[in-house]
């Protein structure tokens, strides 16, 4: 602890202090300067020492605060240092797996290229899917035009040494037949196919209505239709592979289908101007096999009272009509004419009724024919 007083302080008080003792201490006043000074001094000393004392704290306090300033900053450069080592790490590793796909990739570019030219050693083997055409198949006589010699009123045809396979480049802006059916014309690409021999070209006939007959309007029918020679029940996505294909044979015969359409006839069985094609009453397609050699079709709704012509379109599986080997043949379609009215059920009936009549009075007179016949040869073998 420590006490300072000054001189003049000390002199004031040491006579006070004598009268309360009852005796008087002598005291010289160099005794208290010397008292004085040394408590000075040592009041100084211990100021020195609270200063030096507070020096070295604050030195030791700064020199701590520098350790720890030194160790965080060591702590955030080993921090640092670890972070870009990891991201080195990590790009590392990004390299190493962007260089490893690259090779994978790399390495599976060349099992397909490997793989294409596999496959295309093996389409180039298959002629069926070259894209080179095959010289055994080429039609020398393709590069004829038939004027050879010139036939009055003859065009010449079209020639080619490659089988026409570009022939539709000739007409650029138009679309290639890839089995739609493309209303604003397009070029078919594909072949005709295989053609039948002349003993089975196809040929059709209709059963019911036959062709004159008179059927109710507005009463559900069924048309019936024979057919030889075609393959019935064979027909392609219409919407998706439409002339996409050669026509087929099975065991020489046509593999295809049938339709019926049913077109009104604005001028009457008469007519004589053609029909448009866009427009007609019934479309049917047969895609069923025929049974028995017939082919039906329901006219569910009937049709309103008119004269009709009814014809089919006889087709190889993918819609094109049948193809046969010569040009001079009986037709392969056929047509028929007949007739739907009010109230012909009354009609058909009488005409029915009639046709029995004539029918019985021709059995009638051919029985009597016959009965002539035998009474007349048992009269020859009386009289022999």
């Amino acid at each position: 602890m420590k006490f300072s007083t000054s001189l003049s302080t000390l002199l004031i008080l040491l006579p006070l202090a004598s009268s309360v003792l009852g005796a008087t201490i002598p005291v010289r006043a160099s005794d208290l300067a010397r008292r004085q000074n040394e408590e000075d001094q040592q009041n100084l000393a211990d100021d020195q020492q609270a200063a030096d004392d507070q020096q070295a704290a604050d030195d030791q306090q700064a020199a701590d605060d520098q350790q720890a300033a030194d160790e965080q900053q060591a702590a955030d450069d080993q921090q640092a240092a670890d972070e870009q080592q990891n991201a080195d790490d990590q790009q590392a590793a990004d390299d190493q797996q962007a260089a490893d796909e690259q090779q994978a990739a790399d390495e599976q570019q060349n099992a397909d290229e490997q793989a294409a030219d596999e496959e295309q050693a093996a389409d180039d083997e298959d002629p069926q899917v070259s894209l080179t055409l095959d010289p055994a198949v080429i039609a020398p006589g393709f590069a004829q035009d038939g004027q050879d010699p010139p036939v009055d009123g003859q065009v010449a045809s079209l020639t080619s040494t490659n089988n026409f396979i570009n022939f539709c480049l000739t007409e650029p802006d138009l679309p290639l037949t890839d089995g739609q059916q493309i209303v604003t014309g397009s070029c078919n690409p594909a072949p005709i196919g295989i053609i039948p021999a002349v003993e089975n070209m196809p040929s059709s006939k209709f059963v019911v209505p036959a062709n004159g007959d008179v059927l109710p309007a507005e009463t559900p029918f069924t048309i019936e239709m024979a057919i030889e020679n075609l393959i019935t029940g064979n027909f392609v996505n219409a919407q998706a592979n439409y002339f996409a294909a050669p026509q087929q044979l099975d065991g020489g015969v046509i593999l295809g289908h049938s339709h019926v359409v049913v077109e009104l006839l604005d001028d009457g069985l008469g007519q004589t101007t053609p029909t448009d094609p866009q427009v007609f009453a019934f479309f049917k397609g047969l895609n069923a096999p025929a049974e028995g050699g017939i082919l039906t079709a329901d006219v569910e709704d009937g049709l309103p009272a008119g004269e009709y012509r009814l014809c089919s379109i006889n087709s190889s599986s993918n819609h094109q009509p049948v193809i046969v080997p010569v040009a001079q043949h009986g037709a392969l379609d056929d047509c028929v004419y007949f007739t739907l009215e009010d109230g012909a059920d009354a009609a058909n009936a009488d005409a029915a009724d009639a046709d029995a009549a004539d029918a019985d009075a021709a059995d009638a007179d051919a029985a009597a024919e016959d009965q002539a016949a035998e009474e007349e040869q048992q009269n020859q073998e009386n009289n022999n």
